[in-house]
């Protein structure tokens, strides 16, 4: 859909995010990106200054959240297109799919985004104040349902031996799955998962502390304590837990890791 020029601002905390981001909106017509912003308060700012019609925000951001921005310009009577920027899991995703907004899953399909892109532009072309005001309303019911989706992602329950255990989501050192059992390693403990895939695990954890090394591994970068060098350039993470387990990096994922450690 051609027509009206789209004001629009991309926030994420990810450098190398925002760049692929605005990279894949040149490519569509009638998109002109006015600002950029690299945290929430950021984001506030540049929206107040540049008014766009659009704003892409990423979800999980340290401070503010993308929830919690849109939550604020909507309460100051800004009232943007938004699309949220996420790792959510599909389903999760279209459990939360009403007409005021739309989502795209990480790493971000040019297909997707010119689909969500033409959504954001028909709303805007819709003027009318009731269809607004339903609009506002609606994205803060949206709001509310997925922030306490957020908080419940804190704790996880973990089964050992006969007992089911709770532990905050921060004190998983990695998880692994093999014949498709999850285990889920802390310093203290090791336990089983009754999520049925790492995909359905890592949707619950904050995905830029938890990061998916491995088809089979998942770990918590905050807890790796060595990285050695492996063969073809690749890299074995020696985690904190108690017998400092050594978990492999996928080559795919090995160019995340140096830029992230700047190896």
């Amino acid at each position: 859909m051609e027509g009206q020029t789209l004001r629009t601002i991309v926030v994420d905390d990810e450098q190398l995010a925002r760049e692929e981001l605005c990279f894949l909106l040149g490519q569509l017509e009638d998109v002109d990106v006015v600002g950029q912003a690299g945290n929430g308060i950021e984001a506030l700012r540049v929206v107040e200054e540049q008014s766009p019609d659009l704003v892409m925000l990423d979800v999980q951001m340290p401070g503010l959240t993308g929830f919690e921005v849109a939550r604020r310009l909507l309460r100051a009577g800004i009232e943007p297109q938004f699309i949220f920027v996420t790792a959510y899991d599909q389903h999760a995703i279209e459990a939360f799919e009403v007409n005021a907004v739309d989502y795209l899953l990480k790493p971000v399909e040019a297909e997707r985004l010119a689909l969500a892109v033409d959504r954001a532009r028909r709303r805007v072309q819709t003027d009318r104040p009731a269809a607004k005001e339903r609009s506002a309303d609606e994205m803060e019911r949206l709001l509310q349902l997925l922030s306490e989706r957020e908080d419940r992602r804190e704790q996880l329950a973990l089964k050992v031996a006969d007992r089911f255990l709770l532990v905050q989501s921060d004190e998983v050192v990695h998880a692994s799955v093999e014949d498709d059992v999850i285990t889920v390693v802390t310093n203290s403990l090791s336990g089983t998962s009754n999520y049925r895939t790492l995909d359905e695990l890592q949707a619950r954890l904050d995905p830029a502390v938890f990061w998916r090394v491995h088809r089979s591994h998942l770990v918590n970068i905050n807890k790796i304590k060595e990285i050695v060098p492996w063969f073809s350039r690749n890299y074995i993470l020696k985690m904190r837990d108690g017998k400092g387990t050594e978990i492999p990096v996928s080559r795919s994922q090995t160019k995340r890791l140096r830029e992230y450690l700047r190896l």
